[in-house]
């Protein structure tokens, strides 16, 4: 008998694991109220780092001269054509998952879901009709919103979340940004680079607060030098819109101005509405409970991405649905948590797998560390980018990875190498062995490593 699963939202977990069933041999609906591809596609993820190429680029144009490059005329950025760009690569890649999911015979459904039974999604379409699917499974994967506090007056054009930050079609002269989080530092950078004036307001001791303290400690480096303003273990207890912007007034009496405001605190999970109340779905601190096989306590109903406790990132939720999917198709996956990627686009990136140094003692880890800085390497002094370090974390006892932490060119993309490391208890030793390409930035990676062990042959 064909399994029927329907998939409540269409972001990266969603699509992905509604393909991932077709592929399986199940009949399978998705259930998307707006645009496939969720916030990550649409707000998020794509359209951020579709800006920050933009800004990218000036910044490279800016340097030209250092590298022998002359370059005529004005230089500056046409922020209409920025934004008008990045909504053209988010329509090109809607019309990719829409392609993937027809040629795989999911059959899309537009409107809103809600369980009435564990067995049963009612879409109310908007047209205002409404329609009944049964199911044999049902994968709540609704998403995030921006978390919105009381004492923050948004009206989207004073006092703005990152929704509204991705649309400006006008560049502010100065602006406050509350939260010097991923979402925070990314939209820091790129308005830095366009010529706002940036203040950043963390109630935290460091930017990238759930980061390695080191590292978030070497982009406090980096922002200063953009002229980027901190204020650190600050809080903002009213903030009042003026004639010209908006005023924040902190709790020693101390105010700041600025055009604009971004508040960028986090995201809530999109959960009100689904019918979890009636139905008897635990919830806690508005994330809803599952187990490790991402099933919640009422059998046939799963959730995974946002709306569940952990890391709210887009390839988390892409593995966890696939999981869900293995399970709800018989076969066993258990969610391994160990070694999830991090990573923050700003400049330079920032990244991060298994535990910070902070997380490893805490848990009563004896650790070893190893780092190398980028600004060793051959590669790294002919890219003109020799900011930052990797840092690699181990236990004493066992040389085994536990985490790693990098910050400098292409972070993003080098973590992988050290998340293999920690998914499967590598030690330094072993990983440091590899040998790596000469010259590259993954060197870094590799003397790191052997730096645990006092070995690194380029490190004094």
């Amino acid at each position: 008998m064909t399994k029927r699963i329907v998939v409540l939202g269409a972001g990266p977990g969603g699509y992905v694991g509604a393909i991932k069933a077709a592929k399986m041999g199940a009949e399978v609906t998705l259930v998307e109220k707006d645009t496939v591809g969720g916030t990550c596609l649409n707000r998020g993820c794509i359209p951020t780092k579709a800006l920050l190429a933009s800004s990218d680029v000036l910044t490279n144009i800016r340097q030209a001269k250092d590298f022998g490059i002359i370059v005529v005329g004005d230089v500056k950025p046409d922020i209409n054509f920025i934004v008008d760009r990045k909504d053209k690569i988010v329509e090109r890649l809607v019309s990719g998952i829409e392609f993937l999911l027809n040629k795989n015979n999911v059959r899309l459904v537009k409107g809103t879901g809600k369980i009435t039974d564990k067995n049963k999604v009612t879409v109310t379409k908007d047209d205002g009709t409404t329609e009944d699917i049964e199911a044999d499974a049902i994968i709540i994967a609704t998403g995030s919103l921006p978390a919105r506090i009381p004492i923050f007056p948004y009206d989207g054009e004073k006092v703005i979340t990152s929704d509204e930050a991705l649309n400006l079609r006008q560049i502010p002269k100065s602006m406050i940004i509350v939260g010097a989080g991923v979402i925070g530092c990314e939209f820091a950078m790129f308005f830095n680079t366009l010529g706002t004036s940036i203040t950043m307001v963390e109630m935290m001791d460091h930017v990238l607060p759930l980061e390695d303290r080191e590292i978030g400690q070497e982009m406090e480096k980096v922002m200063k030098r953009k002229k980027i303003k901190l204020m650190l273990k600050a809080k903002i207890e009213r903030v009042e819109k003026t004639d010209s912007g908006v005023k924040a007034i902190f709790g020693d009496g101390k105010e700041i101005e600025a055009d604009m405001m971004l508040v960028a605190i986090g995201r809530q999970a999109n959960i009100a509405g689904l019918g979890l109340e009636e139905l008897g779905v635990a919830v806690e601190r508005g994330r809803i409970l599952v187990d490790d096989y991402m099933q919640t306590n009422v059998e046939n109903i799963y959730a995974i991405g946002d709306v569940v406790p952990g890391a709210q990132l887009a390839h988390l939720a892409s593995a966890e649905a696939e999981c869900a999917v293995e399970n709800i198709m018989g076969h066993k996956c258990e969610m391994n948590y160990q070694a999830v990627p991090r990573g923050v686009f700003t400049d330079p990136e920032v990244s991060g797998v298994g535990l910070t140094e902070e997380e490893a003692i805490a848990r009563g880890y004896t650790v070893k560390k190893g780092d190398f800085a980028f600004k060793g390497l051959g590669k790294a002094q002919a890219m003109g980018q020799f900011v930052g370090k990797v840092k690699v974390i181990v236990d004493e006892k066992t040389d085994k990875l536990l985490g790693a932490s990098i910050i400098g060119p292409h972070a993003t993309d080098l973590i992988h190498e050290l998340a293999v490391g920690v998914r499967y208890g590598l030690t330094a030793e072993q990983l440091g062995r590899v040998i790596h390409s000469h010259p590259t930035l993954s060197e870094a990676v590799m003397e790191a490593l052997q730096d645990v062990n006092g070995l690194s042959a380029h490190k004094v």
